[in-house]
């Protein structure tokens, strides 16, 4: 059975995900400046693997977050299935 995307599940992972693509963005422009912060770098690390692992546990359960090339897809191709990640 297929999960359904209004169900809280999928709102609560979007919101994770959209947390973790806050802080990466931020960890990034820091990082731009400050290129020998170690700390800073582990910290992006980690929550780079945290957010693949959120990430591919989404597109398991609802489908694909990014299109050309960034999710595979299950057939029937799903890209045709709303609603999409930026459309709730």
């Amino acid at each position: 059975m297929e999960a359904n995307a209004c169900e809280p599940r999928y709102y609560e992972m979007l919101e994770q995900l959209q947390t973790l693509d806050f802080a990466l963005v931020e960890l990034n422009l820091y990082l731009n400046t400050h290129p020998e912060d170690l700390r800073a770098i582990e910290q992006f690390n980690q929550l780079t693997q945290e957010r693949t692992r959120l990430a591919n546990q989404f597109q398991e359960l609802y489908g694909p977050l990014q299109n050309f090339g960034r999710a595979y897809s299950k057939c029937p191709w799903e890209w045709n299935q709303t609603p999409w990640p930026w459309q709730v």
